[in-house]
């Protein structure tokens, strides 16, 4: 079975900045927050980001866009290398900076600077289209598309092309097989009419007509998708799986890049909808362009594993941005399903969940001897795993006290017959406003008894 086919992302690449932070007080000198910065991130976006999406999985994907000599290019090149293949066009100018300044996870201002204009495209930019299974314009209003434009228009009677528009930017090429202009743009486009489905219907169907592409899909938010195609007919609607609740910064890069990456794949328009409407809302529950995992490198096979996400820098991180720290503990020495029900039960609590473990030392005096069954480094690994868990934290204390002291949670979690004023965690949680909770565990689920079984019937074996 052949793997995913090559996608071309043609549109503008911009450099995204987030500077999250804490606002608990004014500046004495205007009536504006004072965000104290814990966190500052910088991505490609735009074109960028699209492509980024599109290449998880391993598709191989060419991204054409302009870039310069400033360091917001550098910086792009750097993010990009070895996710996809670029083919630069001249920049004349600088590559646009965008950067939001958010408290407890919410946008305070966002600031622009910096900008340039395309230069002539070269062979090279031919070659690539040519080889495509689709494309994508990812139009940032930037005019990267219309400076490509003739050999956009030369591709499409052959290959599938999505177009994602800007208010700022160019028509999309005749013959399309689809465009994606959110509900804000299509209002913008046909002004007047409301805002119901009918009203969006009937905006698609002119835009199809207009532009003389074979479908558009006007992307309704927490609605879904509308389809529409020229001439009169019924739209259909894809409506989310789920409501997805997060972060929507770049939910439209992520929904145009699975729809042509299904296009290339040889899916029908009306599939390839439905798969990048369930995509894009995974993509915003996870936390959108800000989740710290969609830029995480993973590890060629047989290399080096990347290193884990640190607790203390997680905790502060949902902190900032008002969420929910979800702590739990053990020596989870042989995983079975009553850990894993109790995992999935804490990681439902709040936004992250991390594991406070007990080292080998810590394990063998609580538990005595031929304990750990399994060294630390094989149980940190296994819980990693999980989906559950977000990060691990080993302490060597016989209790996760001095742990927590540092780690301050909003929730500690613990499984079994305990009773909340039994655990000895607790008064530490309320000394910084946190609250330790007990949650039902499998019956007849331990390690110990697992052990005993092993050895019952290893002795029956022999």
């Amino acid at each position: 079975m052949s793997g995913p086919k090559p996608l071309v992302v043609v549109g503008d690449v911009l450099l995204d900045e987030d500077i999250e932070g804490v606002a608990t007080r004014l500046a004495p000198d205007a009536p504006a927050p004072v965000v104290d910065v814990t966190v500052d991130r910088r991505h490609p976006g735009g074109a960028g980001l699209a492509a980024a999406l599109a290449a998880r999985g391993g598709r191989e994907v060419i991204l054409v866009t302009a870039l310069g000599d400033d360091p917001a290019s550098e910086a792009v090149r750097r993010e990009l290398t070895g996710r996809v293949r670029l083919v630069e066009l001249p920049l004349n100018g600088t590559l646009p900076v965008k950067t939001r300044v958010l408290a407890a996870g919410r946008p305070l201002v966002r600031i622009d600077r910096g900008g340039g204009t395309p230069g002539e495209p070269d062979a090279a930019v031919r070659d690539a289209l040519a080889q495509a299974h689709a494309v994508l314009v990812a139009d940032y209003g930037r005019h990267t598309a219309s400076a490509v434009r003739d050999h956009l228009a030369a591709v499409t009677p052959r290959t599938p092309l999505v177009w994602d528009p800007h208010p700022k930017g160019d028509t999309p090429v005749p013959g399309a097989r689809l465009v994606t202009p959110n509900a804000a743009e299509t209002r913008a486009l046909c002004p007047g009419g409301g805002e119901s489905l009918r009203a969006y219907a009937e905006r698609g169907t002119e835009l199809a007509d207009r532009w003389r592409v074979s479908g558009v899909a006007v992307t309704l938010g927490e609605r879904g998708v509308l389809l529409t195609r020229p001439g009169s007919g019924t739209p259909m609607l894809v409506p989310p799986p789920f409501r997805a609740g997060g972060d929507p910064c770049g939910a439209g890069d992520c929904f145009a890049a699975t729809t042509a990456a299904a296009l290339a794949d040889g899916a029908l328009p009306e599939e390839a909808l439905q798969r990048a409407v369930a995509e894009a809302a995974a993509f915003v529950s996870a936390g959108g362009a800000t989740n710290p995992g969609l830029w995480r490198v993973t590890p060629a096979p047989g290399a080096e594993e990347a290193p884990a996400t640190d607790a203390f820098e997680l905790a502060e991180r949902v902190r900032a941005r008002g969420g929910t720290v979800v702590a739990t503990g053990g020596c989870f020495d042989l995983l079975h399903a009553g850990h894993v029900g109790l995992l999935d039960s804490a990681r439902a609590i709040g936004d992250c969940l991390i594991v406070c473990l007990n080292s080998d030392a810590s394990l063998a005096r609580r538990k005595g001897p031929g304990r750990p069954l399994n060294q630390e480094a094989d149980r940190v690994r296994v819980l990693r795993a999980l989906a559950s868990v977000d990060a691990v934290a080993v302490f060597e204390e016989d209790t996760p006290q001095e742990l927590l002291n540092r780690l301050r949670p909003d929730v500690w979690v613990k499984g079994g017959d305990y009773s909340v004023q039994d655990l000895p965690e607790a008064r530490a949680l309320r000394a910084w406003g946190g609250q330790a909770v007990v949650l039902p565990y499998l019956d007849g689920r331990s390690t110990t008894l697992l052990t005993r079984r092993a050895a019952a019937a290893a002795g029956t074996a022999t």
